[in-house]
């Protein structure tokens, strides 16, 4: 147990970047792409490395440059929250029906050491977690949903944490 807000030891056991990846399918590819371009995610400096054709996982990644970088040469703690912010929330409308309304709630992130080289981030949704939300609710209800990120450099080793809530409700 720890102290943080997070939830994250301070002192964690690095945890590499996954090799292979599921494969995108050109869908994917061309919403990165968007993604990518798009100007309020773009202004993060951060970039979608990666969409699984089945839209349950995503990496991003900020690289660590003069776009990113604060005035004590790490990087800026807007781009690290900015990099990850929309990704629960769009992974979960992409994988529930239109009879959901999905949205984030809060979230708390905890910045472990300084980034001064590329960090990345990675998101899945498994199929379980899924069917127990369309289980769980029944039209009208809604529930909250916490998933934990970490941003982390090319080792696994974490600089920053970020606790998300997000807020879905089946619509009636």
């Amino acid at each position: 147990m720890t102290d943080s807000p997070t939830g994250v030891d301070r002192d964690p056991d690095p945890r590499p970047l996954r090799e292979n990846p599921p494969p995108e399918s050109r869908r994917t590819r061309l919403w990165r792409l968007a993604y990518n371009l798009f100007p309020a995610y773009r202004g993060t400096g951060a970039r979608i490395d990666h969409i699984g054709r089945d839209w349950r996982y995503v990496r991003t990644r900020v690289p660590y440059n003069w776009r990113t970088r604060n005035l004590v040469g790490a990087i800026f703690g807007g781009s690290l929250y900015g990099a990850i912010d929309p990704v629960y929330m769009t992974l979960l409308q992409r994988n529930l029906d239109d009879r959901f309304t999905v949205w984030d709630k809060s979230a708390t992130i905890e910045f472990i050491q300084p980034g001064r080289g590329t960090l990345y981030a990675e998101f899945e949704i498994d199929a379980d977690e899924l069917k127990a939300i369309r289980e769980r609710l029944s039209p009208g209800e809604s529930m909250d949903r916490e998933y934990l990120v970490s941003l982390v450099d090319e080792d696994g080793v974490v600089h920053a944490a970020c606790r998300k809530t997000v807020y879905i409700k089946r619509v009636p």
